[in-house]
Order: C-alpha cells, then sequence, then structure tokens
C-alpha cells in the first residue's frame, strides 16, 4: 500500500492537547483511533490531512461503565471489545450482535465503534443500531465539551455534527429494558459491507424504534414506521402495512455490491424479520441476539 500524500504525525498524551493541535490546524487535521477507515482514505486520496493526530494516548477514552442507568462506551473502544464486555452484553446485546458482523477479526481488534460513525458512510454497521437505542454523543473542544443527541449526528454523506476542532470523547446510552435486533444483508457470511441493514428494538408499552442503514446517504431513523407501530401490538396486518412503507422510506442506489431494487425488496424482508423477532426477544421467546436472520 502506497500513501503518496505527505503529513504530519502528532500523538498527544491528553486530551486537551489533541483539541490544541487541532485548533493549530483548522480543517486539514484528521484524528486517528482504529484507522481502518482513515488509512483506506488516505491511500486512496478520498482525504489528504495536514497533520495525522493518533489519540490512542489519551487517557480515559477506552473505558465501558455503567453509571445511574447510563451505558458509557469511550471513543477509542474497539468492536471486539464491545464483543468482549459483560456490560455490553448485559445492558445492549444489539451493539454485540451488529459488532460480530463488521469486517474480520483483525479489522475488529482496531476499529472502533465511534471511529464508525465519524466515518459516517452510509452502510456503517453502528448507525442504525446507536439509532434505534438512546444514544448521545459526547464531544470536547476548545470551548468545552457538548452532547449531541444520535438522531442529529448524521448530516449527510460522510459528513457529522462533529467540528473540525473537536473529539469525540464518549457515546452514553439510556438503560432501558428492551428487546431488539440487528439485520445484515451481506453477499457472503463474513468481511462484507452492508448491502442493507435494518435495526429495530421494542420497549415496553409498545413502543419502536426502526432505523435503516446503507439504502440511503446516511443511517436513519423512520418516524413515519414508528409511529404507525406505536402502542399497537403487532399483527400480520400491522406489519404488512409498515412493510409496504419501506419503498417509500429508502432512497436506495445500485452500485457493484446490490441494486437498489434488490436492496429495497431484502430491505422489506429484513423489516419484517426483525420486528417479529424483536418483539419475541422482548417476551424473553425469541432466538439467543447473534443468530442471523439472513
Amino acid at each position: 500500500m502506497v500513501i503518496a500524500h505527505e503529513f504530519d504525525y502528532r500523538r498527544p498524551a491528553s486530551l486537551e492537547e489533541a483539541i490544541g493541535i487541532l485548533s493549530e490546524y483548522p480543517g486539514s487535521a484528521r484524528l486517528l483511533a482504529g484507522g481502518t477507515d482513515l488509512v483506506a482514505w488516505l491511500r486512496d486520496d478520498v482525504v489528504a490531512p495536514d497533520m495525522l493526530i493518533d489519540i490512542k494516548d489519551v487517557p480515559g477514552l477506552g473505558e465501558i461503565t455503567v453509571d445511574d442507568g447510563v451505558l458509557s462506551i469511550g471513543s477509542l473502544v474497539t468492536f471486539t471489545e464491545l464483543i468482549e464486555s459483560s456490560l455490553v452484553r448485559e445492558h445492549a446485546p444489539l451493539l454485540v450482535e451488529m459488532a460480530e458482523t463488521v469486517a474480520s477479526t483483525g479489522i475488529r481488534n482496531r476499529a472502533t465503534m465511534v471511529g464508525n460513525i465519524c466515518s459516517a458512510v452510509p452502510s456503517c454497521d453502528t448507525g442504525p443500531v446507536l439509532l434505534v437505542y438512546d444514544t448521545t454523543v459526547y464531544l470536547a473542544g476548545p470551548g468545552g465539551e457538548r452532547s449531541v443527541d444520535i438522531n442529529d449526528w448524521f448530516i449527510g454523506l460522510r459528513e457529522t455534527a462533529l467540528s473540525d476542532d473537536e473529539v469525540v470523547t464518549r457515546v452514553d446510552i439510556k438503560i432501558r429494558h428492551h428487546g431488539g435486533v440487528y439485520v445484515k444483508l451481506m453477499r457472503y457470511a463474513g468481511e462484507d459491507l452492508a448491502q442493507a441493514a435494518v435495526g429495530v428494538v421494542v420497549y415496553p408499552d409498545d413502543e419502536y424504534k426502526v432505523a435503516f442503514g446503507a439504502v440511503a446517504p446516511t443511517p436513519f431513523r423512520s418516524t413515519r414506521i414508528e409511529d404507525a407501530l406505536r402502542g399497537k401490538s403487532l399483527d400480520d396486518a400491522l406489519v404488512a402495512d409498515v412493510v409496504a412503507m419501506v419503498d417509500d422510506e429508502t432512497s436506495p442506489i445500485t452500485d457493484m455490491r446490490a441494486s437498489a431494487e434488490y436492496r429495497t425488496r431484502m430491505t422489506e424482508v429484513m423489516l419484517e424479520r426483525g420486528l417479529w423477532e424483536a418483539t419475541e426477544r422482548f417476551a424473553g421467546t425469541g432466538t439467543a441476539y447473534g443468530v442471523r436472520l439472513i
């Protein structure tokens, strides 16, 4: 692999130092955590920063904690660490189900969940799952700390609410009783990007959250489908009604991995299976997390 573009490299020892370096290079610095997306973009000249800031030595960003009903996941936590965390398995099992579908063991050992949402590609696996959880993203910059609701995070293709002089420090998920499912369509088992993805969570009182990936410029929640489901118990007619909304709710493209038509039809199947499975898991009668539905 050849990276022809020249850049400077710094490895700060504190969050304050990292923010300071970002301020020195307004708009022309990139943060490096796992680097699984960034290195490929450097190779392909998708990005050409003047400064690469390696934040792996910044303390406090690699922790997974639970406090006062909130699961906090630091920005350096890898997908492998999600899978191996007993706290994540207990309180946010959908993250584990999702993480187990990400690329290969080698990639999961380096790639971070926060890096995945910062890359903000349409097929990012983390997007649909965090969207159906009660998720808040925390950022630190020259002006201090601020928070962004996950529903306001993705603003365009590879665009997020993160400013050029900010660092994501953690993601917080409010712990609630739920049943969920992440359904990912791939060309083959393992090491593939999503052709389409569906995340579903059922909360008490028949509250549903439904999100999609790889079928629009950004991962997104469908409030229209959620409104149609709210307060209702699933039956065949209700599921058929919301599945029929998929065509209008999504805007997939045709590329080398799938046609737009195939993505749409399979998303319909995935939503139907996901709704039933999430409801059964909420009731304690569904399959174990990690069992693939497609």
